[in-house]
């Protein structure tokens, strides 16, 4: 009795069942069920939100990181206002000058953000 339900076990365990079998079919749909019935949070998988933080910055300047896809669609022309936008909402309402922008390329020279040095 144990040895057929340790043979039942190893047969599971390396999808020993032919195609269409009963048995493959129980397996598909646990598998199924594990992927669309487990919660997120079980994975603590969350969703991030695009945003723009306040970094600590020097001599009265401060920098600002910015998420890539905050600036995705925005033209070239209009991503300075877009910026300064950003700047104000994170420093409080409060207005700030911007100084200049740098992209931030990670190994394979995609765009991981901008960096966003402006002052009061």
């Amino acid at each position: 009795m144990a040895s057929r339900w340790l043979t039942g076990l190893k047969r599971f365990i390396l999808w020993d069942y032919r195609r269409g079998s009963k048995q493959y079919d129980i397996m598909v749909a646990l598998i199924l069920a594990f992927i669309f019935l487990t919660p997120r949070d079980f994975f603590r998988d969350q969703p991030r939100a695009q945003q723009a933080v306040m970094l600590p910055g020097e001599g009265g300047s401060n920098v600002f990181w910015i998420e890539p896809e905050l600036l995705a669609n925005v033209p070239e022309d209009q991503r300075r206002a877009r910026v300064e936008a950003l700047m104000k909402s994170q420093a409080g309402g409060r207005r700030q000058v911007l100084l200049r922008i740098e992209p931030i390329f990670d190994s394979e020279k995609e765009i991981r953000g901008y960096m966003a040095f402006g002052r009061p």
